[in-house]
């Protein structure tokens, strides 16, 4: 009888913890990539990545800036192993340089620091969006590139108004003032914006409506991606999400679609500066749980592919692929390469002050060998737009 009790405790506690989902996500989405346990994750289906060659011209007309946030090379080096030593970060970029993260006031960055240096090329304290350490405006490479008459473009899996995105076309004295970040946005002169934030955009405490001020200025403003698919001119925003997109593996392409659709968009004769952001790989840093960071860097990797592809039949564009930071202290410490499976240890739920690799491609790559600040790769970014 008291076997029969115990166990009928051990059933009743799994069903009870079974229903008490902490993320509030359908676990068994998850099951074919081994969701099971948060420090280990094996690949079942590896995607075919990219091959493509750069061109041999020298002329920069397009820049494209990547950024997988919270993705270092400890993140890169479980997902090359786990897509069967293959990815299109890795595989496709002839050069490679590193950057070092660290902000003007710590030796551990936030993202809006790393963000604002690689944005403006000036290092800031942690918590400011594009300012310097005493609240001056810094110029963006948005706001420049829109001065050579470029286009420029946003694409995010994350609120707009989060530290990346909003580093390279707002400003504030701190992250946090959502609501000012995003209004910032209707006059900030971006072509094209892709994310998620209809939280801070309707139904606003100052009783705005973001929506008629940008259709006020000639934007088509849309909800989902399907419109978006449909939009034939630029200036164009979608927001699709209420805050952040859905994980990876719920959104499916959505991002690679935004991308080429930006890609469509943006292209002119002028060229364009388009920023984009593999935002929630450091999410799910922060939370220890790797098979969600693979995910997410998955997700980044093949919106890779698909720059590269478009970038390859250009021939003018430049492609730079780096990371604000590293998320989660992970360490690779045990898997196969052969079965594609990786067992890891996070030592906390905050970022590192490690060096964090640059990766390019096109016209100018050679630009971005060596070691330098992370305000520094701003500046090379800044002299090949021209």
């Amino acid at each position: 009888m008291k076997k029969a009790y115990i166990l009928f405790t051990l059933l009743l506690s799994c069903v009870t913890l079974g229903a008490q989902d902490p993320d509030s996500r359908d676990k068994s989405r998850y099951a074919v990539n081994n969701f099971d346990e948060d420090d280990h994750y094996t690949m079942y289906q590896p995607y075919e990545t990219v091959s493509v060659e750069e061109p041999k011209g020298r002329k920069v007309k397009n820049v494209i800036l990547m950024i997988g946030d919270g993705m270092g090379l400890e993140q890169l080096s479980a997902a090359w192993i786990c897509n069967g030593r293959s990815l299109n970060i890795i595989d496709n970029f002839p050069s490679t340089g590193i950057q070092w993260t660290y902000s003007a006031n710590r030796l551990v960055t936030d993202s809006a620091a790393a963000g604002t240096a690689l944005a403006t090329g000036s290092k800031t304290k942690n918590g400011k969006i594009a300012m310097s350490p005493d609240d001056e405006v810094l110029e963006t490479l948005s706001e420049y590139a829109k001065s050579k008459g470029k286009k420029t473009g946003t694409s995010v899996v994350c609120r707009i108004c989060d530290a990346t995105p909003a580093v390279f076309s707002t400003h504030a004295a701190h992250r946090d003032s959502l609501y000012n970040i995003t209004a910032q946005f209707v006059d900030s002169g971006l072509d094209f914006l892709f994310g998620g934030g209809l939280k801070w955009w309707e139904n606003r405490p100052d009783g705005r409506d973001l929506t008629a001020e940008v259709e006020s200025k000639g934007y088509t403003f849309v909800k989902d991606i399907d419109a978006l698919e449909a939009v034939e001119s630029t200036p164009v925003i979608a927001l699709t999400a209420y805050k952040e997109l859905p994980p990876a593996l719920d959104r499916g392409d959505v991002h690679q679609a935004s991308v080429r659709k930006a890609l469509e968009l943006l292209d002119c004769k002028e060229g364009f500066f388009l920023m984009v952001e593999g935002s929630c790989i450091d999410d799910y840093g922060h939370a220890n749980k790797v098979g969600f960071v693979m995910e997410e860097i998955f997700d980044f990797d093949r919106t890779v592919g698909t720059v590269l592809e478009w970038a390859a039949e250009d021939g003018e564009t430049l492609v730079v692929v780096t990371a604000d930071h590293a998320t989660g202290g992970m360490t690779l410490l045990a898997g196969s390469v052969k079965d594609q499976k990786v067992s890891v240890n996070f030592s906390n739920t905050g970022h590192n002050g490690v060096a964090i690799p640059v990766f390019a491609w096109g016209p100018h790559s050679e630009d971005f060998v060596g070691t330098y600040e992370n305000a520094e790769l701003s500046e090379r970014i800044k002299k090949l737009i021209k």
